[in-house]
């Protein structure tokens, strides 16, 4: 079974969520710059990053802060969101079961992934969000569940992650991950972090993707 991250692995959203929160920070009157948000929570849920930041800001942020956050995060998705280069050729090469475990909204996932016409390769029960734990990522929750949901073996599993804290819940979950730097916002940093976190692999390109897994298998 494999298993991908949704944001940064298969679709670009990363810059257009950061920048969606980054402005209804502000309005909120938390200064916290896109930038800033992709380094700090990069692959967190957005209700732990609320909770966070409010913690940290000592603000009470508006009681429909989040509702509004996802609703202009799903209209500018809708509208710009495009998919990460050759994520369509690494799904068709992948003929078995393969699923999706992302922090984001299962509404999010969804959107996404039709919006840059991946959603086909996805049986709708393959799709899981961190909404249904109690944990987001870097606990292994999300994963746990997955694998009790899709009836495998969590070794049997390999894990597309692009943050930290995705290859971290993985790990933890006895999973192997499989790094990947290939979208819009790698960092120099960021391999360095994907293999501190527990990645077995890293990649840069999607294209590159069978080659990982056959050698992961093999172990």
């Amino acid at each position: 079974m494999v298993i991908f991250d949704c944001n940064g692995v298969l679709v670009d959203s990363e810059p257009i969520a950061n920048a969606v929160l980054a402005n209804a920070f502000a309005e909120a009157g938390v200064a916290l710059t896109a930038d800033a948000l992709a380094r700090e929570f990069h692959g967190r849920r957005l209700s732990d990053i609320c909770s966070t930041v409010a913690t940290a800001s000592k603000r009470q942020l508006p009681a429909d802060f989040a509702r509004k956050v996802a609703a202009a995060t799903l209209e500018r998705l809708g509208a710009e969101l495009r998919a990460v280069p050759h994520a369509a050729h690494a799904l068709r090469w992948i003929r078995g079961p393969k699923a999706v475990a992302s922090s984001s909204p299962v509404e999010r996932i969804r959107l996404s992934l039709e919006t840059t016409d991946l959603l086909g390769f996805f049986e709708e029960e393959r799709l899981f969000s961190a909404d249904l734990v109690t944990r987001g990522k870097p606990a292994p929750d999300l994963y746990v569940h997955a694998a009790e949901q899709l009836a495998v073996k969590p070794a049997e599993c390999i894990v597309v992650e692009d943050s930290a804290a995705g290859v971290a819940a993985a790990h933890a979950a006895g999973m192997k991950p499989i790094g990947f730097v290939g979208a819009s916002r790698a960092e120099g940093s960021q391999l360095r972090d994907l293999e501190a976190a527990g990645a077995r692999t890293v990649i840069a390109d999607l294209r590159t993707l069978q080659s990982a897994i056959i050698a992961l298998r093999g172990w």
